[in-house]
């Protein structure tokens, strides 16, 4: 049995809120259910935990359904480093107030 891990609960409602989405646009675009998860690589079953918003769940499942639904665009910029606005801004900080070349010893210099 595998060790079930309580999932915090933003993490839970955007899982749901994933879920309902993707029944959501699945209807909109009139695909059964049995036809979707074909499309997808994955079983109805896996489909309907899914759109339930089930945190057991293969994210690489997540990812096919939404590249059936034609978005998988949306999931490439997900964390993408521009819009990572605390990751910047922790960088920013990080940065050298100076930046120096550094210096080239000649071979016929003594070393200091």
């Amino acid at each position: 049995m595998k060790n079930k891990t309580a999932l915090p609960i933003p993490v839970v409602r955007a899982l749901r809120k994933l879920g309902k989405d993707v029944a959501d646009a699945r209807k909109r675009r009139r695909i059964p259910v049995k036809l979707m998860a074909e499309r997808a690589g994955v079983s109805p079953r896996t489909l309907a935990k899914i759109e339930e918003g089930d945190g057991g769940v293969a994210v690489s499942s997540y990812v096919s359904l939404i590249f059936a639904l034609g978005m998988v665009e949306r999931i490439e910029n997900l964390v993408d480093a521009r819009h990572d606005i605390t990751g910047l801004e922790l960088e920013e900080e990080q940065l050298p107030k100076r930046i120096r070349l550094p210096r080239i010893k000649n071979k016929g210099e003594p070393h200091e």
